[in-house]
């Protein structure tokens, strides 16, 4: 009985506050007319192409530089090899 947990009582919540409508007056003002809206920015073709192009190159770059370092580990594993055999040809 004394490691029973007590619930806490809930507070009671305040009633909301009544809030009054009122309606506008009416104006007998002139107002000018609103300046005309702008629409809204929408991507063109012209963006959808710049993106492309920037898409492609990223991935071209990536491919050149993918084959650049294939070709250097190529290369430098035919020099090993060119020395070994050399090496082996005057021990003969």
């Amino acid at each position: 009985m004394l490691l029973q947990p007590k619930l806490p009582t809930t507070p009671h919540a305040p009633s909301p506050a009544v809030q009054h409508t009122h309606e506008p007056a009416t104006c007998t003002c002139q107002h000018a007319t609103p300046a005309p809206r702008r629409s809204p920015l929408v991507p063109s073709v012209g963006t959808g192409a710049v993106a492309l192009v920037l898409v492609g190159g990223v991935v071209a770059t990536a491919l050149l530089a993918a084959v650049a370092v294939s070709a250097i580990s190529v290369a430098v594993a035919a020099v090993v090899l060119r020395s070994l055999f050399n090496a082996q040809q005057r021990h003969r």
